[in-house]
C-alpha cells in the first residue's frame, strides 16, 4: 500500500467563499458550545492558524449561524486562552511564542507523569481495557497515515489517563493547560519518524498501564511530552522568516 506523504507546511485557510456543505453545518440546536468545538477542531488542526483574525462574516456563512452565538463562542474559546478578543480589533486566534511552548510543555509533562503514576494505583480493569482498544484503534489510523483520526483517539487516551488517576484538582489544572496545546500537538506528528515513535510510545503506555507500574509509566509520559516539545520547536523555529497569513483571509 501506497502511503502518502504527510505534508508539513502549514494547511491553508479557506477562503469566505469556500463554503462547507449544509450538511456539515452546525446544528442549532446546540449553540454556542457546538460553534466552540467546531472552531477548536479547527484550530487543532491548523485549518485556523495561530495568529490570524477570526473574520465573522465568514465564519457566520461557513457555519450557518448568526454573529450572537458565534461571538459567545469566542468567549468559550477565549475562557479556554485559544482565542485572544481585543476591544476594536476582533477576536484571534492565540499564537503561543518559543518560550511559552517550552514552559507549557514541561508543566504538561509533569502533570502527564502524575496522572500515570496516579492512574497506575487507581484504574479499575475495566478503564485499562478500555484504553488498550482505544490505543489498538489508533494504531489502525496510524495504520492508514489518518492524522485526523489517529490524533482524536490520541486526545481521548490521554484524557482517559488522566481522569483514572481520578483527581479533580489535577483534572482541571490538566484540562485548562493542555487545551492549548491541542495544535502543537497535533502539529507534532507532521514528521512521519516522530509520528511512527509517538504511536510505539503509546503501546509501551498500554503496557505499563495493564501491568500498573507507576514510576515507568511517568517515565514514558515525561519522554512522550518532552519529544512532543522538540519537535513543535524545530516546526517553529523553521517557521521564523516565513510570512505568516493574511490575518483578513481567515474563514
Amino acid at each position: 500500500m501506497k502511503i502518502e506523504p504527510v505534508s508539513l507546511h502549514t494547511p491553508a485557510v479557506p477562503s469566505a467563499s469556500e463554503a462547507i456543505p449544509p450538511s456539515a453545518a452546525v446544528d442549532r440546536r446546540t449553540l454556542p458550545a457546538a460553534i466552540a468545538e467546531r472552531l477548536r477542531n479547527m484550530i487543532i488542526e491548523g485549518e485556523l492558524a495561530a495568529g490570524v483574525r477570526l473574520n465573522e462574516r465568514a465564519l457566520c456563512d461557513r457555519l450557518q449561524v448568526s454573529r450572537t452565538p458565534l461571538r459567545e463562542a469566542f468567549r468559550l474559546l477565549s475562557a479556554e486562552g485559544l482565542v485572544r478578543m481585543q476591544p476594536n480589533r476582533g477576536a484571534h486566534v492565540v499564537a503561543l511564542s518559543q518560550h511559552d511552548v517550552r514552559e507549557s510543555f514541561e508543566v504538561m509533562g509533569a502533570l502527564e507523569a502524575l496522572s500515570g503514576e496516579l492512574a497506575c494505583e487507581r484504574i479499575s480493569d475495566q478503564e485499562i481495557a478500555e484504553i488498550k482498544a482505544l490505543t489498538f484503534e489508533m494504531q489502525a489510523c496510524h495504520a492508514r497515515r489518518n492524522l485526523s483520526a489517529y490524533y482524536h483517539l490520541n486526545r481521548v487516551i490521554h484524557d482517559r489517563i488522566n481522569a483514572a488517576g481520578h483527581n479533580q484538582l489535577l483534572a482541571q489544572v490538566y484540562t485548562n493547560i493542555n487545551l492549548r496545546l491541542q495544535n502543537l500537538r497535533f502539529r507534532s506528528n507532521l514528521n512521519l519518524e516522530k509520528w511512527d515513535k509517538a504511536m510505539q510510545e503509546h503501546l509501551e503506555m498500554a503496557d505499563a498501564l495493564a501491568s500498573r507500574d507507576g514510576p515507568r509509566l511517568a517515565h514514558i509520559l515525561r519522554q512522550h511530552l518532552r519529544r512532543k516539545c522538540e519537535a513543535v520547536l524545530e516546526h517553529l523555529q523553521s517557521a521564523d522568516g516565513a510570512d505568516g497569513p493574511d490575518p483578513s483571509d481567515a474563514a
